[in-house]
């Protein structure tokens, strides 16, 4: 099966020592989970197990992953890399401002040093600064990005502002297509990649959570501009996180990398189309989506080139390298 711009072949993940919904991100998350009288020990201990599996998992696919750990007691949400930075193909980094304050620590130094050591990096541009100013983007939570469409699908939120948005498509070449969305309870989703997934060749999309008709004939319209199938997932679905997956390419194909929770959710008919062009993964992350958050939430795509002096034990296609 040929590359794609769009499934990123290298991913960072992050191993977390001590694990827990975060209290505070929950206030505007409706996809967490009160764990109850769970022992946080017990729980810590299940999020680090489903990390391990998930990162030997893609990598027997072929996928090269850079496994981080974290083992601050505070960052309960490191796990979810994604939403502190991006990459981007002609060695583009970015760097992005985080909502909630008990996130903000998550960005790391040895992440970005990594970046540059292993793959071409032109330059790095860090709108964490706009903190200062409440001006949020939280990554590819708070987008979607179509690297082949270069569309930016945004949902609106507390965590991502349009100021930001527009900085973004702006430095990156992306067209901003903004929409909004509301649960049956009338909350906005908390972020873009919970609502959908754009794969090479289909989408999978909460259509029924976007609040506007004609918004929702313009995504529409846009994808299948791409030549992609757009698969409509309903509420029930994108609460079990069947929109939060993410196409990654292995050493020799394609695959729809999604919980096994968002899996059991789909009808046969939605998986015949997404197997028609790729095959699917499952991964259990049961403790990891107490968190509200599923397996899109727990990679980080790399679209940079390596270097070619990148050693073997720093970057091997198809390596799990722990950090």
């Amino acid at each position: 099966m040929p590359w794609s711009v769009q499934a990123p072949s290298s991913v960072v993940m992050i191993r977390p020592h001590f694990f827990a919904p975060n209290p505070e991100t929950a206030l505007d998350n409706a996809f967490q989970q009160i764990p109850g009288c769970r022992d946080r020990d017990v729980m810590s201990a299940s999020a680090h197990a489903e990390v391990t599996a998930m990162a030997r998992l893609l990598e027997a696919q072929g996928v090269n992953v850079h496994l981080f750990e974290n083992e601050s007691r505070s960052n309960l949400d490191a796990v979810f890399p994604n939403n502190w930075f991006s990459t981007h193909a002609g060695g583009h980094v970015a760097i992005y401002p985080m909502y909630s304050p008990s996130r903000r620590a998550e960005r790391r130094v040895d992440v970005i040093e990594m970046l540059k050591r292993c793959y071409r990096v032109q330059d790095i541009i860090d709108y964490s600064g706009l903190e200062e100013d409440d001006i949020f983007i939280e990554g590819t939570g708070g987008m979607v990005l179509d690297h082949i469409g270069r569309v930016a699908y945004a949902a609106r939120s507390n965590r991502l502002s349009d100021v930001a948005l527009e900085r973004f498509c702006t430095h990156f070449n992306f067209e901003p297509m903004v929409f909004d969305t509301a649960t049956p309870a009338g909350r906005p989703v908390y972020h873009t990649n919970v609502v959908m997934s754009i794969g090479t060749h289909f989408a999978l999309v909460g259509m029924d959570l976007i609040t506007d008709p004609v918004r929702q004939n313009t995504i529409t319209k846009r994808l299948e501009e791409t030549g992609r199938k757009v698969i409509k997932l309903d509420y029930h679905q994108v609460m079990a996180f069947a929109g939060n997956a993410i196409e990654l390419q292995g050493s020799d194909h394609r695959f729809l990398a999604m919980s096994s929770r968002g899996l059991d959710s789909l009808r046969a008919e939605q998986r015949r189309a997404i197997e028609a062009t790729v095959p699917i993964v499952a991964i259990d992350v049961p403790t990891i989506e107490l968190a509200g958050g599923s397996v899109r939430c727990m990679v980080a795509g790399i679209h940079l080139s390596p270097r070619a002096e990148a050693s073997e034990n720093q970057r091997q296609d198809g390596a799990l390298v722990v950090i």
